[in-house]
């Protein structure tokens, strides 16, 4: 079984990831596959660079520059979303090849409804979290002003439509024990059904 889980930008998607993995899933984060997918020489970074000069510093993707590029034009996001994820995909279903039998396959999708990735797993898991603790989280792991955190969110599916489209959510508003247990109850219910393990 195939299953996409996402979430908002400080959601805590990344932590029910691991918790994922240590229960048992074979998780493939395509956060990962989208910076091998802009490395130097490959295919989605010549097409970036062609795209947006400004954004390559001495042969290497300069990441923040085209980020300030891509959060304040939806045209642009929607041209590097096009550029890009075909090959995070092609990458993302290359990597379940290492999964043994059976494993749950977990694909880690920040933008699984915007891009329609949920249209390619069996089922979706949003993990969910209050706007304040989200804002904190990323001004703290990234230090980003507010203004900067909130484009960010906003160029994001809105939580509650999220919450409409996914199989299962998980919130994370409490501790780590809490999210755990949440966390672990999900996975138990994917493992249960058909294919899952």
């Amino acid at each position: 079984m195939r299953v996409g889980l996402t979430g908002g930008i400080g959601s805590g998607k990344t932590a029910v990831s691991k918790l994922f993995e240590e229960f048992g899933a074979f998780v493939i984060d395509t956060d990962v596959l989208a910076r091998e997918a802009v490395a130097p020489n490959s295919d989605g970074f010549l097409a970036i660079s062609r795209a947006w000069p400004e954004a390559v510093r001495h042969g290497v993707l300069d990441r923040a520059v085209l980020a300030e590029t891509v959060f304040a034009d939806p045209v642009a996001r929607e041209r590097l979303n096009a550029l890009v994820h075909p090959h995070v995909r092609r990458l993302a279903f290359e990597r379940e090849a290492n999964a043994r039998p059976g494993q749950l396959l977990v694909h880690v999708v920040p933008l699984l409804f915007e891009t329609h990735y949920d249209a390619l797993v069996d089922k979706t898991v949003l993990v969910a979290a209050p706007e304040a603790a989200r804002l904190a989280r990323i001004a703290d792991r990234d230090h980003l002003d507010e203004a900067r955190v909130r484009a960010r969110m906003a160029a994001q599916i809105a939580p509650e439509l999220a919450r409409a489209r996914a199989d299962y959510v998980i919130d994370n508003d409490g501790d780590l024990a809490a999210l755990r247990a949440r966390a672990r109850a999900i996975y138990g219910r994917l493992t249960e059904l058909p294919g899952g393990s």
